[in-house]
């Protein structure tokens, strides 16, 4: 889902990751980029200008590599004053000028926010050497410093830095537990293992998603060498997210190389100091707080438009099937009954299959480990059990359990709303006409006096439709001589020719001269519709059968 125009899209499979509480943010140096902080390599440009000094070639050589863990610990050997000289210059250059402006917190202060899962524990990872989540972390939120580390198993709670922290400021210093340099890096991962082990542990036990993390970043690198290292041991960790930033041009090269990482990228357009990343986090987190009122008004600000003006960019559908999966079904009540009325378009974007396995969890249904990758299904025809047919539908396709949950209620009843519209008669003409005694009910107390204002024309075929003499089966010709005195294949061509292939679907006899009517008002509307196969064999069909 977008949360943002032009924004990143966010997997539904994380979205509700992160409902169930089993999601951690781990944060990189881009987090801290609107309050004027560097990233590694911008940190390491400036050691060497508060040195006024520049690399050596071998320096210059890891730098060009990436490898700016490499050139600070070349720093470090060469520099007089060492090791505790070139701390001291990292806290000055990590100490922002004015942390209290909440532009430079507003990401730290979503991240604390999307970090807290219903229960109440926070569960967040930096690996950040500054101190702009004091400035927005509460008293509450327990925090943990390296190399003294939490086991991050369920009952985990907290903030931890996994690198170490700058000490307040006054506070005599000891920077040497810091990990900033190759060797730092390699204490830790490779010969204490204390980060290596908080990591894997990690892996195993959630899903991890990386923020604010370039795809080259040496702290990137060696969490992933410790995954890897996992997998050989035959670990089956988690999904592994990670947002980041692209080129114009070069979007599928970077999915490309996260893919080679084996992490699931979250990608957006680099622009004005990754603003759409920033962005979408705060926005994120506004919603995760105001729970199912945040997918309420995703619905009030979405849904009276039609979905046809969702576009790669602006996700509008995405963010409304979003909302109406919420399980309460308060948003998709919202849906039901918001003024103006969601135009009858949703009806097709509704029952597009755009769920996929990893999906199931968000209807309550626990997947099978082993990932199905033929598994489709939409929000109007979908799952009540896993490997069972499906048995929740507006319309029945002759296997459905007549039971639907609060979000299929409150859909029909949007559907109430359009019942003067042929193209929703059409629509279920064209799903096979069979109402679930359920829907049959609703549909007919609408069209009851005082109900939904519906034409006599529609009141005419919604009966038909409701005796079931719309699916195809019983009189055709009856069918399709109503349907020419109602004008709808004028009116609404191409939703005319999927109607009249519903009627004829399972060999349905019908007057051709009825059906001739219709096809020739058809064609004066719409001539393209003529090169149609439903068109075709209507025609032929008509002149077949004499007419």
């Amino acid at each position: 889902m977008q949360f943002i125009q032009n924004g990143p899209d966010i997997p539904d499979r994380l979205l509700q990751a992160h409902e169930e509480g089993k999601v951690v943010f781990f944060c990189g140096a881009g987090i801290s980029y609107p309050a004027g902080l560097p990233g590694f390599q911008g940190l390491v440009s400036k050691l060497y200008d508060s040195f006024t000094t520049s690399p050596t070639a071998v320096e210059k050589a890891a730098i060009k590599n990436g490898q700016f863990d490499t050139a600070i610990g070349l720093l470090e050997s060469r520099i007089t004053g060492g090791r505790e000289v070139v701390r001291q210059a990292v806290a000055d250059i990590l100490t922002p000028t004015d942390p209290t402006n909440p532009k430079a917190t507003a990401t730290h202060r979503a991240l604390i926010g999307l970090s807290r899962s219903k229960d109440g524990r926070h569960r967040l990872i930096t690996t950040n050497f500054d101190r702009l989540f004091e400035v927005v972390a509460g008293a509450n939120v327990p925090r943990s410093v390296a190399p003294r580390l939490p086991v991050p198993k369920m009952r985990w709670n907290g903030l931890v830095y996994l690198h170490g922290q700058l000490p307040e400021a006054g506070v005599p210093t000891d920077l040497d537990t810091l990990v900033l340099s190759s060797g730092d890096f390699g204490l830790a991962y490779l010969i204490e293992r204390w980060a290596a082990r908080f990591v894997s542990e990690l892996f195993r036990n959630y899903v991890v998603c990386f923020v604010g993390y370039s795809i080259n970043d040496p702290v990137l690198r060696y969490m992933m060498d410790a995954l890897a290292a996992d997998r050989l041991l035959g670990e089956s960790p988690s999904e592994v997210f990670a947002f980041g930033a692209f080129s114009k041009g070069r979007e599928k090269e970077q999915e490309t190389e996260w893919d080679a990482k084996n992490v699931t990228p979250i990608l957006y357009q680099a622009h004005a100091r990754h603003f759409y990343l920033h962005k979408t986090l705060q926005t994120w987190a506004d919603h995760y707080r105001d729970g199912i009122s945040g997918n309420e008004r995703l619905v009030s600000r979405h849904a009276s438009n039609p979905p046809a003006a969702s576009t790669k960019q602006d996700d509008i559908v995405g963010r409304v099937l979003w909302a109406l999966t919420d399980p309460s079904g308060v948003p998709a009540k919202q849906f039901a009954e918001l003024d103006p009325v969601p135009p009858v378009d949703w009806l097709d974007a509704l029952g597009q299959e755009r769920f996929r396995h990893p999906d199931l969890p968000r209807f309550g249904i626990r997947p099978t480990e082993r990932e199905d990758k033929t598994l489709r299904f939409s929000l109007l025809s979908r799952y009540t059990k896993y490997d069972a047919s499906r048995s929740m539908n507006l319309v029945s396709d002759g296997r459905s359990a007549y039971v639907w949950d609060a979000v299929m209620y409150q859909i029909a009843r949007w559907t109430l709303r359009h019942l003067d519209d042929p193209r929703v008669l059409l629509w279920f003409a064209a799903q096979g006409g069979r109402i679930i005694p359920e829907f049959s009910r609703l549909i007919s107390g609408a069209l009851k006096p005082g109900g939904t204002p519906v034409s006599p024309p529609m009141r005419i075929l919604w009966s038909l439709l409701l005796a079931g003499r719309i699916s195809g089966a019983g009189r055709g010709d009856i069918i399709l001589h109503q349907f020419r005195d109602t004008g709808l294949a004028k009116l609404f061509p191409e939703d005319a020719l999927i109607f009249l292939d519903a009627i004829l679907g399972d060999g349905s006899v019908v007057l051709p001269n009825d059906l001739n009517v219709s096809l020739t008002e058809i064609r004066q509307e719409r001539p393209n519709l003529e090169r149609d196969p439903r068109f075709e064999r209507l025609t032929r069909y008509a002149r077949e059968a004499g007419g």
